[in-house]
């Protein structure tokens, strides 16, 4: 195995309840010839999750439709929500990799358009639901979940007033979706009052230096804060935020440092309260 599993518990589900194991994965950036990482991606079953979310960038590759959903087989039978990042509607192109550690200035250098409608629709018919636009619900384990998304932030498609608005009374807890975690966004779910928000696209950071405790990201390629560009954290009373650090990398970029490629298992449990 050649990826890291960061596990993590949030207690949030109404007493007495039965624990929900989510498995978050983003930016797999997969292409037909990355053989270890589609074998890596086909053991994620092993972790027995009663929910996937995947938030985005699955390809870098216009072949590599029928590859992830090849991959991703087995999962595709479990409830599932996923979100789309840029490299899922546009190639990678080469950029200057010095580029990424720089404060974004909002220049885009897109590549040609991938096939992401066919990513979609091949999601979709497995019975998993896209939230780029839209709430849904879902009953995990007689948990009813809310869950809402977002577009891609870093291309500007976000847009959250399709979504916006307070949870739904039935629910018994809500989930936001999106790819990149970006300010705008964060606010937006937190003003909601969501429980919990699932991001990919910062890549841990990808080019990391040793610190005290572990290491430090140098970028996250968007403006939320180095320290959370990575792993399960919390401020005051906003929503839990879990930043995956991804699986793959740009081909164009084709490296890491102290930021080994991971998987998030998370573990929602019961709160206790009042027993």
């Amino acid at each position: 195995m050649a990826y890291k599993i960061r596990e993590a518990s949030i207690p949030i589900l109404p007493p007495g309840s039965p624990d929900i194991r989510v498995l978050h994965f983003s930016d797999l950036h997969l292409t037909p010839r990355r053989k270890s990482e589609i074998s890596d991606i086909k053991s994620f079953i092993s972790l027995k999750p009663d929910l996937v979310i995947s938030t985005g960038d699955f390809l870098a590759h216009r072949d590599a439709v029928p590859v992830i959903l090849d991959a991703l087989d087995e999962l595709l039978n479990i409830p599932g929500l996923y979100v789309f990042g840029s490299n899922d509607y546009y190639e990678p192109s080469f950029k200057n990799p010095f580029k990424y550690l720089m404060k974004d200035d909002g220049t885009r250098k897109l590549g040609k358009e991938l096939p992401w409608q066919e990513l979609d629709r091949g999601l979709y018919l497995r019975g998993w639901k896209n939230v780029n636009t839209s709430k849904v619900t879902l009953n995990i384990k007689n948990i009813l979940i809310e869950a809402r998304g977002t577009d891609d932030a870093h291309l500007g498609r976000d847009d959250y007033s399709l979504v916006e608005g307070v949870v739904n009374s039935d629910a018994q807890i809500s989930i936001g979706v999106t790819h990149a975690p970006y300010a705008r966004v964060l606010n937006s779910m937190a003003n909601d009052k969501l429980d919990l928000i699932f991001a990919g696209h910062t890549h841990g950071g990808q080019i990391r230096i040793p610190w005290v405790d572990e290491s430090k990201a140098l970028t996250t390629n968007c403006d939320l804060p180095l320290w959370r560009s990575r792993g399960l954290s919390k401020v005051d009373t906003e929503p839990w935020l879990n930043i995956s650090a991804g699986m793959g990398t740009s081909p164009y970029a084709k490296f890491r440092l102290f930021c080994p490629p991971e998987v998030t298992l998370i573990k929602l449990v019961s709160n206790n309260i009042g027993i």
